[in-house]
C-alpha cells in the first residue's frame, strides 16, 4: 500500500509547529501519521445513510454557566504568590528586543 503522507510533508507540518525533527523522528511520525490517515479512511467507509447528524451525545443544551466576569476575591492572594506586583498586576520581564527591528 503506498503512503498516504510523505516525509516532507510531516517536515513541512513540523516546521509550521517550529519544530525540529531528527531522522528517526520524522519516519516515526510520519509512520504515524499514515496509520492515523488511514484510521479516517476506515471511518470514512462505515455506512452513515439514515444516521442523523449530531454535535453531542448528551440531551442536555447549553449546560455553561453564563460568562460573567468575577475576579471571584484571589486577587491579593495570586499577586502575594507572584515573585514581583505593580499596581495590582504581575510584573513580568520585558522579553521584547528592540535592537532587532534596526
Amino acid at each position: 500500500m503506498a503512503s498516504r503522507i510523505d516525509q516532507d510533508q510531516v517536515q513541512h507540518v513540523a516546521s509550521l509547529a517550529k519544530l525540529s525533527l531528527n531522522d528517526d523522528q520524522l519516519k516515526y511520525f510520519t509512520t504515524q501519521l499514515d496509520e492515523i490517515i488511514g484510521l479516517f479512511e476506515t471511518l470514512n467507509e462505515v455506512d452513515t445513510d439514515g444516521i442523523e447528524p449530531t454535535s453531542s451525545v448528551s440531551d442536555q443544551i447549553n449546560v455553561m454557566r453564563e460568562d460573567v466576569a468575577d475576579n471571584w476575591g484571589q486577587r491579593d492572594a495570586l499577586l502575594a504568590n507572584a515573585p514581583e506586583s505593580e499596581k495590582g498586576y504581575i510584573r513580568v520581564p520585558t522579553i521584547i528586543d528592540e535592537s532587532e527591528d534596526e
